[in-house]
């Protein structure tokens, strides 16, 4: 009997002791982890009832000394309403609130700020005293995003009828840098019901969900929302249905992102991107740089860009999208290593297997020429390469057959996706590639005919570069969840499928690094890297015109790559830009953006020499 009730005794008190920490860990909850959250709740209760708060994780950038640096976090601000009921002076109380903006904007308190909002921040005279007639209502807003010091200037004039209070936003410290690959957020078109949001009050049930439309933001909704919804919801309500929703629906773990983006050398490439559209008026210029052993974009940037805290000004939508990732282009010979390397791989051709080199040749009744039109007689491999001849690419895909290039360029992943972690990646176009004609593979030696994404063509020339395995592209490094923990999200290097043999690489790299040594480096002695070893192509494609067929006369697509040190290649730049003025060749428009960018690399991570 007495064991008995000891054993009661034992339960009541263990439920008891449940239950203190229970409310303590509730406790810590309301007052440390969302206690401003709450106190946001409280200020704006008789002000604008219907608001859900807003809440997002954060996305880093990492420098190189392991520094981050927050490139979309949520900002702390204000939002001002007027009582149209309580207004008494319309006119003279729009003077008063317009002052003090334009004080604090002479006064570099909030220029910045001010510069970076979408709708402008104050609302224009007209429209406040429409908004002030309305005397059907108690609430009309009037400014959004407000900066902290208007916010507390206009909340300490006490003026009748106007009220401020705490808001917060998503915000982009970097403005346009990397914004394509950032992405935005916006409303996603669901409510708080129909986002399933359980239990949520009536007060709340309509409000919209805001969610990542466009790059990152999108990629990683799922651990950057944050349900702020479950704040107006019954505790243990709430405790439960997380139970459910983690436990047993295996839904993911809130947390920040963390990029493998290095924000010195994007800002750097972003320069280099601006300066060479100034320079030759392209209509969009891009560029990646990224280790091409583990697949980590280190930087990617495109022109045009936008503005994540101003979109105002932006009257293409399409600008929003990541070109570098959804848009697919004709690449022309930065192609013809990856088919030297098939060619090689495969054992159709040795590094000292020669031909005669015509000039012009005729295949399937169409004509295939070097980009001069003159023959160079009986040359070896390395022309191909050194002197980028369409009549050698055409000639290699001849030799080795239309069945061992199709298995080639699908194994470097023409045609299909990368699976980088971005929205809306697109496939590359190889059907020509379908076509048992040998005029289409042909072409498709010298980069013409198929069409990639920059990424495609990245993650296909950095199997050159690592020894011959296909990488897969990521922009995300870590997650760091709320809860305690990060997880690893970098793709497993060991998984990454070989293509080419090492010692075919080895070959192609010398043949590349030759590229360099042998005719751009006399060329232009800027491109000299002392004690380094580069390897380098470029590339000049013609454009496809949509509307006549064939290929426009004067339009071209630049690209142009790098690896180094060849030996043990740490990075590998890319740059393309699409419809230069005033220059055919890639080699006069790309050479100086491209090694710019390698020497700032080769600085910047302080990377031994290999000579």
């Amino acid at each position: 009997m007495k064991s008995n009730q000891t054993t009661r005794i034992r339960i009541i008190l263990g439920c008891i002791v449940i239950a203190a920490i229970v409310l303590v860990v509730k406790l810590y909850d309301v007052q440390i982890l969302q206690g401003k959250t709450y106190t946001q709740i409280a200020n704006r209760q008789y002000v604008r009832p219907d608001t859900v708060i807003f809440d997002r994780g954060t996305i880093y950038f990492p420098s190189k000394d392991g520094t981050r640096l927050a490139v979309a976090t949520v900002k702390d601000g204000f939002a001002i309403s007027i009582n149209p009921k309580l207004i008494t002076d319309p006119s003279g109380t729009y003077d008063t609130l317009a002052k003090i903006f334009a004080t604090s904007t002479s006064a570099g308190t909030s220029t910045s700020t001010i510069a970076s909002i979408s709708p402008p921040i104050l609302i224009s005279k007209a429209n406040f005293l429409t908004k002030a007639a309305n005397q059907n209502t108690s609430f009309q807003e009037i400014a959004t995003k407000v900066d902290t010091s208007i916010g507390t200037a206009v909340s300490a004039l006490a003026i009748p009828g106007v009220s401020v209070y705490e808001d917060d936003w998503r915000y982009y410290p970097g403005d346009s840098m990397a914004s394509q690959v950032i992405g935005l957020t916006g409303e996603s078109g669901e409510t708080g019901a129909t986002a399933g949001i359980a239990n949520a009050t009536s007060t709340n049930s309509t409000a919209p969900v805001i969610a990542g439309q466009y790059g990152i933001e999108r990629s990683y909704d799922n651990v950057l929302t944050r349900d702020t919804n479950t704040l107006y919801v019954n505790f243990f309500a709430q405790l439960f249905s997380n139970i459910k929703s983690t436990v047993f629906e295996n839904q993911p773990l809130q947390g920040d992102v963390v990029s493998t983006i290095d924000p010195t050398v994007q800002n750097y490439l972003e320069q280099e991107i601006v300066k060479t559209e100034g320079i030759w008026k392209s209509d969009e210029v891009g560029g990646i740089v990224i280790d091409p052993n583990t697949g980590a974009i280190v930087a990617m940037g495109h022109w045009p860009d936008f503005n994540g805290n101003d979109t105002s000004d932006v009257t293409d939508p399409s600008v929003f999208s990541n070109p570098l990732v959804e848009n697919i282009y004709e690449m022309g010979s930065i192609i013809k290593p990856l088919t030297m390397s098939a060619g090689i791989d495969s054992g159709a051709i040795t590094a000292s297997t020669t031909y005669d080199d015509t000039g012009c040749i005729t295949v399937n009744g169409s004509k295939i020429c070097n980009y001069d039109g003159k023959a160079r007689g009986v040359i070896p491999m390395q022309q191909i390469l050194s002197q980028s001849l369409n009549v050698g690419a055409s000639w290699i895909a001849t030799t080795m057959g239309i069945a061992t290039q199709n298995k080639y360029f699908r194994s470097y992943g023409l045609g299909s996706t990368t699976g980088i972690d971005l929205p809306n990646e697109a496939h590359g176009d190889i059907v020509n590639l379908d076509v048992n004609r040998q005029l289409e593979h042909d072409e498709a030696a010298f980069g013409q005919g198929i069409a990639m994404s920059p990424i495609e063509t990245v993650r296909a020339l950095s199997a050159i570069a690592n020894g011959g395995l296909l990488v897969t592209p990521h922009v995300v490094s870590e997650i760091d969840y709320t809860i305690g923990g990060t997880k690893n999200v970098m793709p497993n290097p060991a998984a990454f499928p070989r293509v080419l043999k090492k010692s075919t690489t080895d070959i192609v790299t010398h043949m590349l690094v030759n590229v360099v040594d042998q005719v751009m480096n006399p060329a232009k002695p800027e491109t000299v890297v002392p004690h380094y070893s580069i390897a380098s192509k470029t590339g000049t494609a013609q454009i496809a015109n949509p509307a006549g067929g064939g290929y426009y006369t004067d339009r071209y697509l630049h690209s142009f790559f790098t690896y180094f040190p060849a030996s043990n290649p740490r990075y590998l730049v890319f740059m393309y830009q699409v419809y230069p003025k005033g220059a055919e060749y890639a080699s006069a428009t790309l050479t100086d953006p491209v090694f710019d960018i390698t020497k700032f690399l080769i600085n910047y991570y302080t990377i031994p020499p290999d000579r």
